[in-house]
């Protein structure tokens, strides 16, 4: 079909200035005469009627124009309907496919919203008698044919970053100046909350910001403005000559402000200028936690933890179950539609909603709100689906009735608790207009006593009588408690709180538990006493390993872990972590699924299939590894200060040979030795006897005891000269021998070496106290490194080999003598060989720094290979196995002979 003529922008004009007729009688005269003017064929000659058209239904109503992957298009009569035509086209937008532009016109003006996903809300107004300016015109033909044009330079989130960096400057200027560190937290919030409410039509238009550029230069001046602005937000009234809505809520109920400086005055000058209405909640909270808490500040601008990485929580704990809820709901209507009950039909519906109503997520360690908001958003966007479908029905009454204080938030830090309440508020009203819901709720603000100031594992108001503190009741709980590991958790929180938790939990987890261990357990608790239905915590991966997997076992035995990430980068503070996510309730989820896939089961090491937590420590295999000697000090001396030292006379005849030694750790076993020693007086050495080593004790004097006398343990502050972990055990063992095995805790390639019985192995070091070869083939067997692999824990990407797990668990052959010796034979030759490629003779010392046993494993060169196999088979003979079994099936069979050892059935017990 051949286009009509084009039109020039003055045809247009003329024709449409002074236009008479209502909306319905010339809307689509006018949008068939714009597309002329653009050069774009009209719906009718486009060809596809379900990508361009007039009248595209949408549920309760249509949209007057779309183009798919271009915009949806609203016509209004006159410029003061816009508004709501604009509101309209919120609530569609999804139904239309979230197109990249809006755009709401009347015969007089023609307005184009952005709507890019994740980036900040640009709005375009181009007067219908201005069509004849190129950049009008350019933006009209844009709108057909190249929306993209109109993508907004800048996120959302950076949007956000760049207004917490404004924030930062302002609070370094006053904690220079002494203010108060929680009253300004407080009044900073308030700020940033009027700068939204003007942004967000809650304040009349660009009134805090003429406040701020009015007084910029005076602060009293300005701190008596905004004391005046915040008693009336807090009540309603008049500011001058603007009329100030009734905000109430906790946030403006107190109008103590904090007179800011100069300086500060101008950098907010600054922050009016951006556009506070696209603000992001999801990260907005960190991102000013950290601004206002100097201990984070660090990490301002690094990354955060993104909407995505928490939705993978909220989504299987919160949103899943109700979805199906929704699915079922659905069809039932569906079905009273069918017998034309709607009276039912509609009641049915409106039970969903209220059922939406309802439910309540806790977050017991809630920080800034960004797991709460991203579920305040997640539960308004399912009853926007109700919504929508009632509104097909021809029901179009129903309207958001979620709340923010459905979301429920315990918190030790009043920072973060003030930003929990003012993100949850800030994305609550977004929600409704980016939805199209005016937000005309009256007062503005309700008090959020939701988000409560309290420790979540221990309450102290009775400081005599420490106890549990009670959770309050939530179908749901989702969350990121304190990643903090065994000892760190002491040092930060001291003995008394420490004690005081061990004594209320010690009885249900280990005392050796990292910190977030207790909320897994509260929340098991919360979920067995029917307080909670489901529950989705972050941890550190180390939860999955031994001396945490009890509560993760407890967890399973009061009913089970439905969904689960073993590992997965995470931002903490801006840092990098690894860290697991575990979701579990009281058993009655009927789906599994680990790592993205189904599986039948988890196990509560977070694997899938065998279950090798049952794995038993066998009687056989204890007191023969141990982990080295932690110093606890600078104990360690280079090796030129060593010779000196050895070279020295004492006064009582003996050799400081017989303190310093040399030191080992794990880098100088998966790389080279550094040639490190270390002064060491043993495990029970005087005080008196060591003074007579008298160069080493005195530097260590000089080195240790300034650090060691104020340690928080009384035996390592009274015994200063001594390693603060001196392995007294580990020394007995190795006392007799002549060379051990050892192998560093962390590594990438689990192998294991010969260290002389003269060295000393730290605590980087797993030393075995065996000599003979026959051990130390089996330990460098590719059976023992699955097994060690498999049962190990990991720091971030790297293995960790544990004395527990992967020693005193792994089931050794029982060989005969001639299968003893082949190993034996072997591990000399696999040794021979390493040693003489790690140490050829002649080679200058510029190349043997690249000759290491991590680079010798990278490269796995053909005859280390051809050796490995070698030992491989031996092993495999021994055990009277084939040589040819893939690591499953080594592993299933190393189980059933831990279990057939330790005495414990070969199967797991049945669920039934």
């Amino acid at each position: 079909m051949p286009m009509f003529p084009a039109m020039r922008p003055e045809e247009v004009i003329a024709k449409w200035r002074d236009v008479e007729f209502g909306e319905r009688q010339a809307s689509q005269e006018m949008f068939l005469d714009i597309c002329r003017l653009v050069g774009h064929p009209t719906p009718g000659e486009f060809g596809d009627s379900q990508a361009f058209t007039f009248e595209k239904w949408v549920p309760g109503g249509f949209a007057d124009a779309y183009l798919e992957e271009r915009f949806g298009w609203e016509f209004k009569g006159s410029d003061a309907d816009l508004d709501d035509a604009m509101n309209q086209l919120l609530r569609y937008q999804v139904h239309l496919k979230t197109p990249p532009l809006l755009i709401v016109s009347s015969f007089g003006t023609i307005r184009v919203r952005t709507n890019f996903p994740g980036m900040e809300t640009v709005l375009h107004e181009i007067p219908v008698a201005a069509l004849d300016r190129t950049e009008n015109l350019d933006k009209l033909r844009w709108a057909f044919h190249a929306p993209t044009e109109f993508r907004p330079d800048r996120s959302v989130d950076t949007v956000t970053e760049e207004t917490a960096d404004l924030f930062q400057s302002i609070v370094e200027d006053m904690e220079q100046r002494n203010q108060d560190p929680e009253k300004l937290a407080r009044y900073l919030n308030q700020i940033i909350f009027c700068l939204y409410a003007e942004d967000a039509g809650l304040l009349p238009e660009d009134l805090f910001s003429q406040v701020a550029r009015a007084n910029f230069r005076d602060p009293a001046d300005f701190d008596r403005a905004v004391s005046d602005l915040f008693r009336q937000m807090s009540g309603g009234g008049m500011f001058g000559a603007a009329r100030i809505a009734h905000f109430n809520g906790d946030l403006f109920a107190d109008a103590d402000t904090v007179e800011l400086s100069g300086p500060a005055l101008q950098r907010l000058v600054e922050a009016t200028n951006r556009n506070w209405r696209n603000i992001e909640p999801s990260i907005f909270g960190t991102l000013f936690e950290r601004a206002l808490d100097a201990s984070k500040r660090a990490h301002l601008g690094a990354h955060y933890t993104s909407a995505e990485d928490i939705m993978l929580v909220v989504e299987p704990v919160v949103m899943a179950p109700l979805r199906r809820e929704w699915d079922a709901v659905q069809q039932e209507v569906s079905n009273l539609l069918v017998e034309e009950n709607r009276d039912a039909a509609r009641v049915r519906l409106g039970r969903f909603q209220q059922r939406l109503v309802d439910v309540e997520v806790l977050d017991p360690a809630c920080g800034s709100g960004n797991f709460l908001y991203l579920a305040l958003r997640s539960l308004l966007d399912l009853e926007k689906q109700v919504i929508d479908f009632a509104a097909a029905q021809g029901w179009p009454d129903l309207t958001p009735s979620v709340k923010p204080d459905q979301m429920l938030g315990l918190e030790i830090n009043p920072y973060a608790a003030e930003l929990a309440r003012t993100s949850l508020w800030i994305g609550y009203i977004q929600w409704h207009q980016n939805n199209g819901f005016p937000y005309n709720h009256r007062p503005i603000l309700t008090p959020l006593s939701s988000i409560r100031m309290t420790d979540a594992i221990l309450d102290r108001s009775d400081p005599e009588s420490p106890r549990e503190p009670e959770w309050p009741a939530a179908e749901f709980i989702v969350g990121n408690p304190p990643f903090l590991g065994h000892f760190p958790f002491r040092e930060q929180l001291g003995d008394a709180y420490v004690d005081a938790v061990y004594s209320l939990y010690g009885g249900r987890i280990p005392n050796s538990s990292d910190l977030c261990c207790y909320w897994f357990e509260k929340a098991r608790a919360q979920i067995a006493e029917g307080k909670t239905r489901r529950a989705g915590l972050l941890a550190t991966q180390a939860i999955r390993f031994q001396s945490n997997r009890p509560v993760l076992s407890r967890i399973k035995d009061a009913g089970d872990i439905f969904y689960a990430i073993s590992d997965r980068e995470w931002i903490l503070d801006g840092a990098a972590v690894n860290i697991s996510i575990i979701c579990f309730d009281g058993g009655s989820e009927t789906g599994r699924t680990l790592d993205q896939s189904p599986v039948g089961a988890i196990n509560a090491d977070l694997t899938a299939g065998l279950d090798l937590t049952r794995a038993r420590q066998l009687e056989e295999n204890k007191n023969l590894a141990y982990q080295g000697v932690g110093k606890v000090g600078a104990f360690d001396i280079s090796e030129s200060v060593a010779n000196e030292m050895l070279a020295k006379p004492n006064p009582h005849g003996q050799p400081n040979a017989n303190v310093v030694r040399r030191w080992v750790n794990g880098v100088d076993i998966t790389q080279r030795w550094r040639k490190v020693w270390i002064i060491d007086f043993g495990v029970d050495m005087s005080e008196e006897e060591a003074a007579y080593y008298e160069a080493p004790f005195e530097h260590i004097k000089e080195k240790v005891m300034p650090d060691r006398v104020k340690n928080k343990m009384p035996w390592r502050a009274k015994n200063w000269w001594l390693h603060g972990y001196p392995a007294s055990e580990m020394r007995n063992a190795l006392s007799p021998l002549p060379r051990y095995i050892g192998t560093s805790v962390t590594a990438k390639h689990r192998f294991f070496v010969w260290l002389s019985g003269e060295d000393l192995p730290s605590n980087s070091v797993i030393a075995i106290a065996r000599s003979d070869d026959y051990l130390f083939g089996i330990l460098n067997s590719s059976v023992h490194r699955v097994w060690a692999l498999t049962l190990g824990t990991q720091l971030e990407n790297r293995p960790r080999y544990i004395v527990s797990t992967c020693f005193e668990t792994f089931p050794f052959p029982e060989p005969t003598g001639e299968h003893r010796e082949a190993i034996a034979e072997a591990a000399r030759e696999l040794n021979e060989l390493r040693e003489g490629w790690l140490n050829p003779p002649g080679m200058p010392e510029s190349q043997l720094k690249r000759r290491t046993l991590t680079n010798l494993y990278n490269a796995r060169p053909t005859w280390l290979q051809n050796v490995h196999d070698r030992l491989d088979r031996a092993v495999a003979n021994a055990y009277g196995w084939p040589h040819d079994l893939d690591d499953a099936e080594i592993l299933e069979r190393l189980l059933a002979l831990n279990l057939e050892r330790g005495g414990a059935p070969a199967q797991p017990e049945s669920d039934a």
